[in-house]
Formats: C-alpha cells, sequence, structure tokens
C-alpha cells in the first residue's frame, strides 16, 4: 500500500466511525498541509470532510497525531478529547482568573439593568448585561446600575465586552469574545486577574477554545450551539453533536452553552454534560419572562 493509499484508508476509518455524529455540515476544503505524518495527514482530511474548518481542522489533526505519539497507536475509533494532545495547560492553570461555581445554571443574557434586575430578582442565577452604546457616560451609568441591581439577590453578574467599567463598579465578571480577548495585551489580562474579576470567553470551535485557555478564564462559552437571529455569526451552528466533544475537552472548565436554545432544546444540551446554558429570547420575547425564567430553571434542574 502506497502512503497516500494508506492515509485515505485511515481518513476513512475515521469518518466510519465519527461521520454520524458530526452530520449535517458541508465538507469543507482540506487546509494546506503544515505537517507531513499519516497520521495528520489522514485527520486533516477526515475532519475538513466533517466540515471543520480550516483552522479547526488543523487543531484536531495536530491532537490527533499528538496522541498517536504519546500512546503509540492510531485510534481512529476515539475522538480526540485529551486536554494535553491540544496543548491545553496544566492544572493548576499558570495564570487563572478567579474561580466561579462548575454549574453556571440558568444564565441570562439581558439588554439593561433594569433587566438584570428583574431577572436577578425572579432567581435566575446567573445574569450578564449586554449594554450595546458608544456612549461612555450611558454604559458606566448602566453597569453600575446593574451592579446596584443584583445585590443581595445572589444573583452573579457578568459584564460583556466594557471590562473597565466592570472592574471599576465592582461587578462580579466580566465576558468577552474573541476579537475582544485579542486586543488584551498581557498586562491588560493580569490587571483584571490581580482585582480578583471572573472572565468567561465566548468560542466557536476547538481553536478558539485553545486560545482561550491561554487567557486561563473562569469558565469557556461554546456556541453558537442552534440557528440564531441575534447576531451575525462567523461560523455555522455547532449542534449537540460538537457541543458534546467539546464539552468533553473543556471538562475541568465551568462550561455555558449559548445560541438560540430554547426550552423544548434543554435535555439535549444538558446531555452534553454542560452546567449551564444561557439564553436570550426565551426570556427577553416571552410573554411572561418571570414565568418563562422559572420554566427554564426547572428544565436546567430536571437535566442535571
Amino acid at each position: 500500500m502506497t502512503a497516500a493509499a494508506d492515509t485515505g484508508a485511515m481518513a476513512q476509518a475515521i469518518l466510519q466511525h465519527h461521520g454520524a455524529s458530526f452530520a449535517g455540515f458541508e465538507a469543507e476544503p482540506v487546509p494546506a498541509a503544515t505537517r507531513q505524518e499519516a497520521v495528520y495527514l489522514a485527520a486533516l482530511r477526515a475532519c475538513s470532510a466533517l466540515g471543520f474548518i480550516a483552522h479547526d481542522a488543523e487543531c484536531l489533526a495536530q491532537a490527533w497525531l499528538a496522541r498517536s505519539v504519546r500512546t503509540g497507536a492510531f485510534e481512529p475509533a476515539l475522538w480526540p478529547d485529551d486536554p494535553q494532545d491540544f496543548g491545553l495547560q496544566g492544572l493548576p492553570h499558570p495564570r487563572a482568573f478567579a474561580p466561579c461555581p462548575q454549574r453556571l445554571g440558568l444564565y441570562a443574557v439581558l439588554p439593561d439593568a433594569q433587566w438584570v434586575g428583574r431577572m436577578a430578582r425572579a432567581g435566575v442565577p446567573t445574569v450578564q448585561l449586554r449594554f450595546k452604546s458608544t456612549d461612555a457616560q450611558a454604559i458606566a451609568r448602566e453597569v453600575q446600575a446593574a451592579v446596584d441591581a443584583v445585590r443581595g439577590t445572589g444573583a452573579l453578574l457578568f459584564i460583556n465586552d466594557h471590562w473597565r467599567t466592570a472592574l471599576e463598579a465592582g461587578a462580579y465578571g466580566v465576558h468577552l469574545g474573541q476579537e475582544d480577548l485579542d486586543a488584551l495585551s498581557q498586562d491588560d489580562l493580569q490587571a483584571m486577574r490581580s482585582r480578583g474579576i471572573r472572565l468567561g470567553v465566548s468560542t466557536h470551535g476547538y481553536a478558539e477554545m485553545v486560545r482561550a485557555d491561554a487567557a486561563g478564564p473562569s469558565y469557556i462559552a461554546m456556541g453558537a450551539v442552534f440557528p440564531t437571529t441575534l447576531k451575525k455569526m462567523a461560523t455555522a451552528p455547532q449542534g449537540v453533536g460538537r457541543l458534546g466533544a467539546y464539552a468533553r475537552l473543556m471538562r475541568h472548565y465551568p462550561q455555558v452553552a449559548i445560541g438560540g436554545i430554547g426550552a423544548e432544546q434543554f435535555a439535549q444540551v444538558r446531555a452534553t454534560g454542560v452546567g449551564s446554558i444561557a439564553v436570550v429570547r426565551a426570556i427577553v420575547n416571552a410573554p411572561d419572562p418571570e414565568a418563562a425564567a422559572a420554566q427554564l430553571m426547572r428544565l436546567m434542574d430536571a437535566a442535571g
């Protein structure tokens, strides 16, 4: 058997074992190879065929190779999910943010401080202020109002994007997207860590999870799980098959699933092992938001 045929057979073996788990994605072009080992080339080809975009296919192929070197065997039936094979940092993380609960429960993403206070009083355990404005004074007022609104409720408040304002207001945590995280210097990250604020980071696949891990965040958000109209996504909806694989890899982090999740999907999302589900429309657009929140919290408990 030629090397090319051997690589093709290995790639086919991966597809046979995992095609059903990652069904529903169109094949992606195979990216340019950065190595020539047969395991790497086979995994790169197979993961591209399964619909993983270039930097995720590369990340998986590197992990598949690392595991084969570590164990001395190519195992097509075993999807990579060992943190060391992806180069994730060991525990305890040398540059970790302050911890948050392993299970953050129902996580309501809300447009203003009034909504934050309303859901905190309704018993939602984790809330996020996602206040969109370019007015620095308006942002400062809204963030401070949100911090005040959760006082005495027990709700954990994360501020989306506005990390400096969150620090000044004494918020429990901040949530950043990949571009926001990339824009931070090491001094910025250390300033946040030294103040004890928690950090959550959005991820949309393997490569972004590896990048997020380098910052040592308090939790990892993974999505979008299902289609969402709230924002234009650069990546396709990930689905519960990928979410389950992500959850296994990032098992040492608290995890938040986000993106198009309604009550009818709670059971299958929770079955992946994630400890928190973030919702937006399921609460904000509900005829009775308090009743909707109560129902979703019951679903979280039942699934757990």
